[in-house]
């Protein structure tokens, strides 16, 4: 596109946050959705915090930062009260039935 500001890409540096999978394509093909989620914020973070990041695109990666960390968080409300993982349902092993859950 002619006329259009090309950026230098963004380098992505960890937070303090447990994240096993350092990248989204690995948190995406190897972790749980929680791992994913934690990978776009840190791409997020870094290109927020970047001083080539455009203006006009602040609003909008302002308004995707929020919406997953509020899902961040909402994930791990769920997994601190029923005190297991939240996972994609990938997982082919058998839980114990529980008759509450129903």
């Amino acid at each position: 596109m002619a006329g259009k500001k090309q950026l230098s890409p963004v380098r992505v540096v960890a937070d303090d946050e447990q994240a096993p999978p350092q990248s989204y394509s690995a948190a995406s093909a190897y972790g749980t959705r929680l791992d994913e989620l934690r990978a776009m914020r840190r791409v997020l973070a870094a290109h927020i915090d970047n001083e080539d990041t455009l203006a006009r695109d602040l609003a909008a990666l302002m308004r995707q930062a929020r919406e997953i960390s509020k899902e961040i968080e909402d994930l791990e409300a769920i997994e601190a009260e029923a005190g297991v993982s939240v996972d994609d349902g990938g997982s082919t092993e058998d839980s114990d039935f529980r008759l509450e859950a129903i």
